[in-house]
């Protein structure tokens, strides 16, 4: 049995963020990738959704210049010949200020010939902004019709 390609990417994807070894990942994404991660685009601009290999190189190197990753965890994994779908715990250094952060990212991924064609991942920020700006999130009081 050959290795998944989620195994292969996600190698890839953190030696890009950690050792900046953007060659590696690059090999590994369609030459029309479409690519997005749900998130605050307004305090984390390297979030939203790209299309093509040069605009998600692009963003992967945003997110290596502002952290480092410490530790990922997979929660849960499900895949198939050419898609994947997972749940994952990530513990990254923010590098301007030497927080730690932490987070969990959920993301369904296909692939197409070894090269990852589409990524959705959805991150579940409702404290990562407290985590890396050192405030809470004050969120405007709603009121209900009655």
């Amino acid at each position: 049995m050959t290795e998944h390609n989620l195994w292969r990417f996600s190698r890839a994807f953190h030696r890009a963020i950690n050792e900046r070894r953007f060659e590696d990942i690059a090999d590994l994404l369609d030459e029309d990738v479409d690519w997005a991660i749900h998130g605050p685009i307004d305090m984390f601009p390297f979030l939203g959704a790209r299309r093509g290999s040069a605009a998600v190189l692009e963003v992967i190197r945003q997110i290596a210049e502002n952290f480092t990753l410490r530790r990922f965890d997979r929660e849960t994994v499900m895949l198939r010949a050419d898609s994947a779908a997972s749940m994952l715990r990530y513990s990254l250094t923010a590098l301007d200020s030497s927080r730690p952060v932490s987070l969990r990212v959920a993301h369904f991924a296909r692939f197409k010939a070894g090269r990852l064609l589409s990524i959705r991942a959805l991150v579940d920020t409702f404290d990562l902004v407290e985590q890396v700006f050192g405030q809470p999130i004050h969120l405007p009081k709603m009121t209900l019709p009655a």
